[in-house]
Formats: structure tokens, sequence, C-alpha cells
């Protein structure tokens, strides 16, 4: 039996990475959480472990390659199940042999009113891609004669002018043929497949005893769902399952006209589900876009093939290269990319393309200061007692493999500030206009590295003592300079910390790492006259700058809690107290 494995889940808005080694072969042998691939996001350096085991059959994508989530990468064999599994041709020959004599015989048993058995030709055509297209470049074939396929798996990658989409088949069978090759241009409409595929017909009703099995002049009412639906029949009397629902739906005479009727009189998919036919889900995963956004026009609110062309091209008109709910947030407001002038006039000019990290750095990064109304509080902390501490107890902390830093005791102090005051520890959903409060507390720490900044977080840090952030923090910290942390490093954070201290500076404005709502800026100590009991005194003062977004945060609640932090460093006594 075949499994297939697909490159998995890789973090908040990424949707694909880019493949820098294949670790495994065809014929290698596989076992569970053996790394397999190392791909690259616009964030890290992530080894990928294996979550199937068995002998790998095909691979799919090769070094350099670019690919998406979900998409399959290999596939394996397991030897037991393909030694046990029966031939598929041996069981189809003696149906046919049965049902021709039963043509002249009456029925033995009551399951005898099906179609003949056996295999059909079935012929895969590129479907409506959207409007105004009518053509579209393969990338990739990711199939080849011989191979088995399931309904809805990828077969085929293809380029258009809006978007990379990833073709589903619309039928399980075995590959006869391929009639595309990479790099080749396909119309809308043209034959790029040919399956073999069984042509039985479910039992779905049982016949008496005495009627003849088969009668090919007159069907009975159970197999009306094979022949083109009438419109006058009621939608009750033709459709008696699921499958014979969906079987119709996908059937060349039904697929993109299908009776109003039965379309009226279906209910949505799920409970929550956006009211749609296959066929227009098909075409909006294709095209990339959210079925649940598109507003529909038909009945009931149901969408049709139509709504998701227009709606695609409202995306595509606003050059919006976001998610659809980015789209509603920020396309009244988004600034318009100018292009550069022509620098070469004034003298020699390099060119560098942006690496992976940088350039979702950068797009995040707009984003974000593009949707969160930004607000920036300032304020100096008196670390001088607090410093003195960190040096005592520096040596009990190296011990234990990590280095007590001002940026260690900041996630603590951070964490308790999060349960006192927890619409920090919160995000903003504007699309169902909520408010998402989070019940945990993972610190995110940005990190500056050579290939970009990265931010991985220290999860469950209530959970831990400061001598267990101090080691966690050097681990995380040496991952992110290696390019080596892992999917959840970097996912699930829920405020961040910028320290700038060890370069210099006095105040900074950090940007709101989203879907978060805050991020404290730290700048460098310095020792500076401060009056205290009558007099000034020296006193080392630690600059901080608070980042959040005030469509949830007021100003008032901001410099609570900046002073909250603050009071906490000049006095630890208060985490027992408050914390």
């Amino acid at each position: 039996m075949a499994k297939e494995f697909k490159l998995p889940d890789l973090g908040e808005n990424i949707t694909a990475a880019t493949i820098i080694k294949v670790a495994v072969a065809p014929g290698d042998k596989v076992s569970v959480d053996q790394v397999v691939l190392e791909i690259e996001t616009d964030k890290a350096t992530i080894e990928v472990p294996s979550e199937i085991e068995g002998t790998v059959a095909h691979v799919l994508v090769k070094e350099g390659d670019k690919a998406q989530v979900g998409q399959v990468v290999f596939t394996v064999e397991e030897a037991a199940a393909a030694k046990s599994a029966p031939a598929p041709k041996p069981q189809s020959a003696p149906v046919k042999e049965e049902v021709k004599v039963q043509e002249t015989a009456p029925a033995p048993s009551a399951a005898a009113v099906t179609e003949p058995a056996g295999s059909s030709v079935y012929e895969e055509v590129l479907q409506t891609l959207g409007e105004n297209i009518e053509s579209a470049t393969v990338v990739k074939v990711l199939v080849s004669t011989g191979d088995s396929v399931k309904e809805d798996q990828s077969i085929f990658e293809i380029e258009t002018d809006k978007a990379t989409i990833e073709v589903p088949s619309s039928k399980a069978g075995k590959v006869l043929e391929v009639l595309v090759k990479e790099g080749e241009k396909a119309k809308v409409g043209q034959i790029v497949l040919k399956l073999e595929v069984s042509g039985a017909a479910p039992a779905v009703k049982e016949a008496p005893a005495s009627a003849p099995a088969v009668k090919q002049e007159a069907p009975a009412p159970a197999q009306v769902y094979t022949q083109p639906v009438q419109p006058a029949q009621p939608a009750a009397a033709v459709f008696t399952s699921t499958e014979q629902i969906l079987d119709e739906i996908r059937s060349p005479e039904v697929m993109y006209n299908p009776p109003k009727a039965f379309m009226d009189s279906q209910p949505p998919i799920a409970p929550n589900a956006a009211p749609a036919a296959p066929s227009v889900r098909r075409l909006a995963r294709e095209l990339g876009v959210n079925i649940g956004v598109i507003p529909g026009s038909g009945p009931g609110g149901r969408i049709s093939i139509e709504d998701v062309k227009a709606y695609v091209k409202k995306l595509n008109e606003s050059r919006a290269a976001a998610p659809a709910q980015v789209v509603v947030q920020s396309a009244a407001g988004a600034a318009q990319i100018k292009p550069l002038p022509d620098f070469s006039k004034f003298g020699t000019v390099e060119r560098k393309p942006m690496n992976n990290v940088r350039a979702k750095t950068a797009e995040h990064l707009s984003y974000a200061w593009s949707t969160i109304p930004h607000v920036t509080q300032f304020d100096k902390a008196d670390i001088t007692d607090i410093e003195e501490m960190r040096k005592q107890f520096s040596p009990v902390v190296q011990k234990a493999g990590g280095k007590l830093t001002m940026t260690g005791i900041l996630v603590k102090v951070i964490t308790q500030a999060l349960k006192v005051f927890p619409q920090f520890n919160a995000s903003v959903d504007m699309q169902k206009m909520e408010l998402v409060y989070k019940n945990y507390y993972n610190i995110g720490i940005a990190v500056d590295t050579e290939h970009g900044l990265i931010v991985p977080n220290i999860k469950n840090a209530d959970r831990l003592n400061l001598t267990q952030i101090s080691a966690e923090l050097a681990v995380i910290s040496e991952k992110a300079r290696n390019k080596k942390v892992s999917l959840e490093d970097i996912q699930g954070g829920c405020f961040s910390i910028s320290n700038l201290g060890g370069i210099g500076g006095t105040y900074f404005t950090p940007i709101v790492n989203s879907p978060e709502v805050a991020i404290l800026g730290v700048s460098k100590s310095q020792y500076e006259p401060v009056y205290k009991n009558g007099e000034f005194v020296p006193r080392l003062m630690l600059p901080l700058s608070l980042s959040y977004d005030h469509r949830i945060i007021d100003g008032a609640d901001a410099i609570r809690f900046l002073r909250w932090i603050i009071e906490a460093l000049e006095n630890p006594f208060k985490l027992l107290i408050e914390g």
C-alpha cells in the first residue's frame, strides 16, 4: 500500500519552502522521525522528519524546487501490504462474463441491479482557470505512465499569469498516458492525461427476486443518476444517495450548469461551510482563494463559478499579495509600489537578490506597519540593584548551561506582566471582529543573524524558572544564528522582545510582530545622575520602548503595563506579590 509524505505546516503565513537537500532516494527505507528533507523558509533552514515508514517508491521533488505546504514530496510502499494486495485485472474479467449470462436469466439475488463492472478510459482535461485565462505553462508533471492516482491527488503544477496552481485528478485510476510535458503551454479544455478507471456503479437499490438483473432499454429509477439530468424531474426522485449526488455534480453534463431545482434543494456541505458545489470549491482551491470569504450571488448565498472569477479578478486588480482578509484590512491604505530610478546614470551599481529570510521580513513588516496602528511608549528602569544580583547569581546559571542576561530577566518579568494585563497576550481578528485572548505564554526573542532577523520563542515561559529560561534562551539563539531553528521554535509567539543594548543607542520604535499586539524594545543601559533621597546619585538606567496595537491597547493601559515591568525590575519582590 502506497503512502504519501506531504510537506507539513511550516508556521503562520508560510505557504512554501525551498528544497535545499533531499536525503532519500527511490529504494531507500525510511522510518518515522528520520530526517528526509532540509528546507529553507523565509525564516530559517529546517530539517524535516518523516511521519511515515516504508520503502521509498517515488521522490517528487528535487533540490532547488519550491514546494508548497501540503504538496506530496515522496511516496513509500509497504512491503507487507504490497504482497497481500490482489492484482486488479483478474477481478474484473469474471464479473463481465457473469453479467452476460444474467442478461437472459432471472436475478439470483436482490443486489444484481448494477452496471457491468470493468474499466474505461477517462480523459482529464485542463479546467477553466479564471476569467480571460486561456492557457497555462506546465511547470511540473507529478505523475508518470503506470502510476496509480487517487481522486483529488495533485497530478500537475501549472503557472498562469496570476498564480501557480496544483491541478488535482478528477478521478481515481491508473495513468495510461501523459499528454503534456514540463515547459509546454496547455490550453483550457485540452486533454492532458488519460486514466484507466473502474466502470462499476454502486448497488444502491434492491430489486425483486423475480425481476431481470439488467434491462438496458429501460433503466431502473436507481440508475437514473448515470444519465443526463432532466430538469423536470424532482430532485428527491433522482438523487437517492450522497454518492449519486457527487457523481452527478462531477459529470460533464452538469459540471458547470447543475439543475436549479437540485441546487436550491441541497444544504451546505458542512454546518459552517460556504454553500458551493464541489466543482466551484475545486476552482477556488486551484486559484488559491478561500471560498469562505467569497460572497455568493445564488439562492441562500450559494457561490457560483462566476462569483469565484469575480472575486479573483478583484484581488488581482488590488495587487495585494496577501490572504483575502489582508486585502479587506489594508486595500484602502496600501501604498503603491513605485519603480526605482535608474541609479546607473549616476555611477556603477550592483544588484543582489534578497534571501528568503530578508524577503519575508520585508513583506511581513510592511504588512504589520500598514495594518496595525502603532503607538510607542518610552520610559527608563533603574536596574542598579538587579544588575548586582545578576552578577551575583551568574555563576549558578552558568553551571546549568545558560547565561544570566537582562533579556532572560525580562522574559520572566514580561511573562508575569501578561497575566496581570491579558490584553497584551491577545490578537485582533478583523475579519470576524473578535479579540483572541491566549492562555499560554510563549515569549519571542528577536535574534540578529547574518541572514536577517529571526524571532524564535521560548515556549511556556510561565512554567520555567529564571535558570531554565536562561538555558533555553542560549539554545534558541544559537540555533537561530546557525539557521537550525525548528518549526516549533518559530510558531505560536505571544509577545516579542528586541534587545539592542549590546550594540548601543538610547530609544527606538520596534514594529509589532503581527499577529501579536505588542513588542518591547531594549536599548543600552548607562549610568545617569538620579535625584534620590535629597541628592544626585549615579544609577544604571535601562531605556525601554513599548510599541503596541492601538486597536486593542489604549495608551493608559500601555503605560501601566510598562510601569509594572519597570517596578518589577527595580523591586523584584513585586513578582512574588503580584505576579
